[in-house]
């Protein structure tokens, strides 16, 4: 089964997405995270990656594929796997199917309000060392400013301030209402209210999984 998470940045996508893995047992795949990954590595994709966002620019859908189809081919996403944030248009969608049309599928889109969306973006920092992510109000650090991982003082994001924020949410609907009407009409949306806690945002989630038929994956079973 395929599990793909929509939702604005902010949302708490990624979050609900690790609840989701922990409960399935598929893995979480962001297409950021397989990006930054295989930079580090100085892989062959990584290295035409880091190319092209050298020169200034996006990497191109075309490659980002070729990566997510590197990463679904692992044994742990054999059963299932959970996509966060991809895809992001009519086109990634398309071509998501192309690489992996035969299975079932399921999304659910993470409607947050955007002043809730500038506010815990607007508090997170982030370790420059290490990657890690936290929070002022949601998740703080033992230390004010330092990370609890590796002790690297945090940063905040140039894109995590509050007039950047507004500017990618106004992105964000843009391309993402064409891909919700695409996958009204598939019947495969549920929509989520994401004001609320994770586990708030979960528990929905959780319910339309348990309903899933047999065969789709290993998915968690409500109890009666």
């Amino acid at each position: 089964m395929r599990v793909i998470l929509l939702g604005a940045p902010g949302s708490g996508k990624g979050t609900v997405g690790d609840r989701v893995s922990e409960a399935t047992g598929f893995p979480r795949i962001s297409t950021g995270d397989l990006l930054r990954d295989a930079v580090r590595k100085d892989t062959p994709l990584g290295r035409r990656a880091k190319d092209q966002m050298g020169r200034g620019g996006l990497v191109d859908d075309a490659l980002v594929l070729e990566l997510l189809g590197e990463r679904l081919a692992a044994a742990d996403a054999r059963d299932g796997y959970i996509l966060d944030g991809y895809p992001r248009n009519l086109d990634q969608a398309r071509c998501l199917e192309g690489l992996d049309g035969k299975r079932a599928e399921v999304v659910f889109l993470i409607e947050t309000g955007e002043d809730v969306v500038v506010e815990r973006l607007s508090g997170r920092r982030v370790c420059p060392n290490c990657g890690a992510v936290y929070n002022l109000v949601t998740k703080k650090t033992r230390r004010e400013g330092i990370c609890d991982v590796c002790g690297a003082h945090l940063v905040q994001r140039e894109d995590d301030r509050p007039e950047v924020i507004r500017e990618r949410m106004r992105t964000y609907r843009t391309q993402t209402e064409p891909l919700v009407a695409y996958y009204q009409a598939k019947g495969d949306l549920h929509k989520v209210d994401g004001n609320g806690s994770v586990e708030e945002t979960f528990s929905p989630i959780k319910s339309v999984l348990a309903r899933m038929p047999a065969g789709s994956g290993r998915v968690p079973r409500e109890r009666s």
